[in-house]
């Protein structure tokens, strides 16, 4: 019977062999690079606090004429009524 010898103070393998791998490709992507100044930005925030402004009015407005609406027609019903 063949048994193998081991040495008296046995290391277990790696694990796992790191194995040297090339750098990543550079990626290009496929939109070119677009710079945006700070004047611009602070023209589309000034532009959607206007437009949001302009649309509250509205919409308040539209509230307010629809509230006279509703007084303005139990006005006519009670006055037709009598």
């Amino acid at each position: 019977m063949f048994l193998p010898k081991y040495p008296d103070n046995p290391t277990p393998p790696p694990a796992h062999t790191h194995a040297p791998t090339d750098p990543a490709p550079v990626r290009r992507s496929a939109l070119p690079a677009v710079s945006v100044s700070s004047g611009a930005v602070v023209a589309v925030l000034t532009g959607g606090v206007v437009l949001t402004a302009l649309l509250a009015a509205v919409a308040v407005s539209a509230v307010s004429v629809a509230i006279a609406a509703v007084v303005l027609r139990s006005l006519l019903r009670e006055h037709n009524r009598r």
